[in-house]
């Protein structure tokens, strides 16, 4: 019993007969880059597209897999089942309980649970096996009490969303639109092709830009993945429109390199740009206050310098943040004051889990980045233990072909061990150092000097982890990588290979170093995990708690830390969606325990891997709708072979188990004679039911308010068809449709009806 949230986004996809599309070999590229098909499109074809798409799927399956595998529910897990608080997953263990089947053991304080696989929607996640957490006590009134405090919460926090949502639909804000003949002019200076995320993405900014009402427009995409031109397009807009842009970045080196790519983009254009950050003097940013208030300046870029109660603008109509979530709490209140009345347009690399994409559609518009700029290598990813020899080759031959390197400490403290390393092994090399801690003066000549080329070395902390973007650099070299997260991880070595040219990461430890499991998972995955786009998956395993609660815009970390975060946001998801429809707020999570008296388990002889099939367990049980249990019973015959009876047999009690929901129905015991029906808690029995047409068989309601169905079910598949109609007609009967209700009729064979059972009390 447990919740699962599927990693793929649930696209259907067809595959259709389409004319005009011819492969083409790739020639003079890496392996990785020659397994990829090429497609070419022809006018007026959708073939490309289509290509496109089925590449894109192919590679998220991909990516997904690797993810499973690497990071995929292992023994030491924490897991939060939703009755009894938070366990330690042990594994998967079998026994035959009226049928072979597979079970999830669970441990806590005082003793263990088995879960049927089929109930892993119970589960959820709660963060990494290393996170220091107690765990709960079966029976204990602890969790009962957390998880009752967040009930209390989770409706309020909803009801504060759809409130928001109401305040935008009412406000107002500058209709901002370019002439479209410089706005062409602009776009042409893009020297790339536009991916089809990022077009779409750039439509829909012009048009909340547009429309008169203030656009709150959340861009997340991935490293590299093209955010920064659709915050160019949309500043263009505005000043050339009259009003003022302030763009806000977390670093002083982002703020430089965007000082610098705007005033590239924007030259020969009537627009004034200014910077205010800690590079600026006292005088300087004293002119830049003067001139925002008088209206000279029209696009300002800074730091949270930007955000003293000093500056003050003319005509301030569009406001960019970079990364808001990196900002503490008194600069997001002036963040709030600053955005009343003007457009917002918000750039994240961190990924939003797709079960609070649709809450947070409330506050914000989103737009996904996804899809890699076209021409983007896999970069060559090397887990290795610290060797100086092994390591200078690699920054030479980095020197040779023309290119300079980063090397990156996770501690401040490391950089003078490794300077005096970079000093003896490759003395005819050139570095330079880079830390938080130096003078706004310092830094910025240090890392003019490296942008300049003048150095071959960039020897840094993880400032360098947001959003720079230096061609020449290719080589990266990771110094105690297994102190990092994951997405840190792949932030940090996103920051190369951003060129076209092989880029080459070496992800360092220290020599006979034993470590965690969790920390050897994350560099294994790391140094697998070739395609580019690969940052939403890569980040959604491994998603800060901190910084996932304040996506909502209101530090929500408590409540996750209560329950974790998986089922924080599962119960967030049902709220919002239960309150816009004006419907009661139920926030019981349940699954109706079934037994068939048959085999139902994914066997080990069919998916070998524990890890995989816990994992494949996990996101059936999540699977809402016959056609998704559809598709993933083709994929599991595209990827292991026929399905074996058993397997068989685990599909069709998931397909029970969503009528049994549908039905209200908390358990069903079923066997050779017949089934019992046992409903939820304050759920009544329809006193009539419309029997399925050839139903051979009586019906019986019991004092306790079960059913009792007699018939003769020997055989498995007949006992299988005949549950199955019967919970049919009883998810009708229980479900009626609305006065009103134009939806068409049932199909003609399921509305026969050949008698009616009055249910009689035994």
């Amino acid at each position: 019993m447990w919740e699962a949230r599927n990693p793929n986004d649930g696209t259907q996809i067809r595959r259709l007969r389409l004319s005009g599309m011819k492969q083409m070999p790739t020639a003079g590229t890496p392996r990785a880059s020659r397994r990829a098909k090429v497609h070419q499109r022809a006018d007026n074809d959708l073939a490309s597209q289509a290509a496109r798409f089925l590449a894109n799927e192919r590679n998220s399956r991909r990516i997904d897999a690797l993810l499973t595998g690497a990071l995929g529910l292992r023994k030491g897990d924490l897991v939060v089942h939703a009755d009894h608080g938070i366990g330690r997953f042990e594994g998967l263990t079998t026994f035959d309980a009226d049928g072979v089947r597979d079970f999830f053991t669970l441990a806590y304080q005082d003793g263990k649970i088995l879960v049927p696989a089929e109930n892993t929607d119970l589960l959820s996640r709660y963060g990494s096996a290393d996170t220091p957490i107690r765990l709960d006590r079966l029976g204990g009134k602890a969790w009962i009490k957390r998880k009752g405090r967040l009930k209390k919460r989770i409706g309020a926090i909803a009801l504060h969303l759809i409130g928001i949502a109401a305040k935008r639909e009412l406000a107002t804000a500058p209709p901002l639109a370019a002439d479209p003949a410089d706005y062409a002019r602009f776009c042409e200076r893009f020297p790339y092709k536009e991916t089809p995320d990022q077009a779409a993405a750039i439509e829909a900014v012009n048009r909340d830009l547009a429309s008169g009402k203030p656009m709150d427009r959340l861009i997340c995409g991935d490293v590299g993945s093209g955010k920064t031109e659709v915050a160019l397009r949309a500043a263009f807009h505005a000043a050339m429109s009259g009003w003022q842009v302030a763009v806000i970045a977390p670093t002083t080196l982002l703020c430089r390199q965007h000082t610098e790519t705007f005033r590239k983009r924007f030259a020969g254009f009537p627009v004034t740009i200014a910077q205010a950050s800690r590079l600026s003097g006292g005088k300087e940013l004293a002119e830049v206050k003067a001139g925002l208030i008088s209206g000279h300046i029209d696009i300002v870029i800074g730091t949270h310098a930007l955000l003293s109660e000093s500056v003050n603008f003319a005509r301030l109509g569009l406001l960019i943040i970079d990364e808001e979530q990196r900002f503490g709490v008194r600069h997001k209140e002036r963040l709030k004051q600053l955005r009343e009345g003007v457009h917002v347009l918000t750039l994240t690399a961190t990924p939003i889990p797709r079960t609070l994409q649709m809450a947070l559609s409330l506050v914000r518009s989103l737009s996904l980045i996804a899809t890699p700029p076209a021409g983007r290598l896999p970069i060559k990813t090397v887990v290795c233990e610290m060797d100086p020899v092994r390591i200078a080759e690699a920054l030479r031959a980095e020197k040779k072909r023309g290119g300079q390197s980063f090397y990156v400490c996770p501690r401040i403290q490391d950089l003078p061990i490794i300077a005096e390393m970079l000093r003896r092994e490759v003395p005819e090399l050139s570095f330079v150092q880079a830390h938080g801690r130096m003078s706004a003066s310092e830094l910025d000549r240090i890392m003019v000097a490296f942008l300049d080329r003048h150095t071959d070395v960039l020897l840094s902390t993880t400032i360098i982890e947001s959003g720079l973007d230096i061609p020449s650099v290719n080589t990266m070299i990771l110094h105690d990588a297994h102190r990092l997260g994951l997405s840190q991880l792949y932030q940090l070595r996103g920051r190369i290979g951003r060129s076209g040219v092989e880029a080459y990461a070496y992800l360092t430890t220290p020599p006979g170093a034993e470590l965690t499991e969790a920390a050897r998972r994350r560099l294994d995955v790391l140094a697998n995990l070739e395609p580019v786009g690969a940052g939403f998956s890569v980040a959604s395993h491994d998603m800060d708690i901190r910084g996932a609660g304040n996506l909502l815009g209101e530090e929500q970390s408590g409540h996750i830390r209560d329950v974790g975060f998986d089922l924080f946001q599962t119960m967030l998801k049902r709220a919002v969606e239960a309150l816009r429809k004006g419907e009661k707020l139920d926030l019981d999570i349940w699954a109706p325990r079934i037994s068939l008296g048959l085999p139902v388990r994914i066997p080990d002889t069919y998916v070998r891997d524990p890890v995989e099939r816990a994992e494949l367990y996990w996101k059936l049980a999540t699977l809402e709708t016959t056609d998704e249990l559809k598709q993933q019973a083709r994929e599991l015959q595209a990827n292991y072979g026929p399905l074996p009876g058993e397997a068989q047999h685990f599909l069709v009690l998931l397909r029970l188990k969503q009528l049994c929901r549908q039905a209200k129905v908390a358990e069903l015991e079923a066997g050779p004679k017949g089934a019992i029906f046992t409903f939820r808690p304050g759920v009544v029995a329809p006193k009539t039911l419309s029997l399925p047409h050839g139903f051979a068989g009586r019906i019986v309601r019991r004092k306790s308010g079960q059913l009792a169905v007699f018939a003769r079910w020997a055989e498995p598949r007949r006992r299988v068809k005949g549950i199955y109609s019967l919970l049919r007609h009883l998810a009708a009967a229980m479900n009626p449709p609305a006065a009103g209700d134009t939806s068409p009729p049932a199909p003609r064979r399921l509305r026969r009806v050949r008698s009616q059972a009055h249910c009689s009390g035994s």
